[in-house]
């Protein structure tokens, strides 16, 4: 089998998974997802849900979101047009890096983001019309959905716009910060 994919570790089991673009006059050609791949480099192989988000204007956020244990969701993001500002928050009390989070820009040339079950994922769209399309491996549910204030001061978070600038649901906005829901979580 030959690998048309290079894999790029970013954080702690956070990966960016890139595929080899075959080029030529007429444009290029690039497998974007193979499962057999993503079981050899343990990205999981039983995604069940796929889920689009649409962005109409720069600086809208959407996060700080996760599912809690018994479901938990892996996700593999694609940025389709458009660019992010992707965050990730390791909340695996056994991990190494708990409670650290990093964050990049990615875009639609970045391939695909590994996000393993356990974090705590958003973003803020850096271009208008910006298209994400990401794969889950757990079914979403209302009772296991929770997630974090994207301004919770234990992670003071850089997000590249102004409070005042920044579009955000009152569901996410009203999220709680880390110390409401500590003693919920166990991954």
């Amino acid at each position: 089998m030959k690998n048309n994919f290079s894999v790029e570790n970013l954080f702690n089991d956070v990966k960016r998974l890139k595929p080899t673009k075959h080029k030529d006059d007429r444009g290029f050609f690039s497998e974007i997802f193979r499962d057999d791949i993503s079981r050899k480099l343990g990205f999981g192989s039983n995604y069940i849900q796929d889920n689009y988000s649409f962005s109409l204007k720069k600086g809208t956020i959407r996060g700080m979101h996760f599912q809690k244990n018994p479901k938990p969701q892996k996700k593999l993001i694609k940025v389709i047009s458009g660019s992010i500002f992707d965050v990730f928050i390791d909340l695996r009390s056994n991990s190494s890096t708990y409670l650290s989070f990093s964050s990049i820009e990615h875009d639609e040339n970045d391939g695909w983001l590994f996000i393993p079950d356990g974090f705590a994922h958003g973003f803020c769209s850096l271009a208008d019309n910006t298209n994400i399309f990401y794969k889950v491996d757990n079914y979403y549910d209302a009772e296991m959905d929770s997630g974090l204030n994207y301004l919770d001061p234990k992670f003071n978070i850089k997000w590249p716009f102004k409070e005042s600038d920044v579009i955000i649901s009152e569901k996410d906005k009203n999220l709680p910060s880390f110390d409401q829901i500590k003693n919920d979580l166990d991954f």
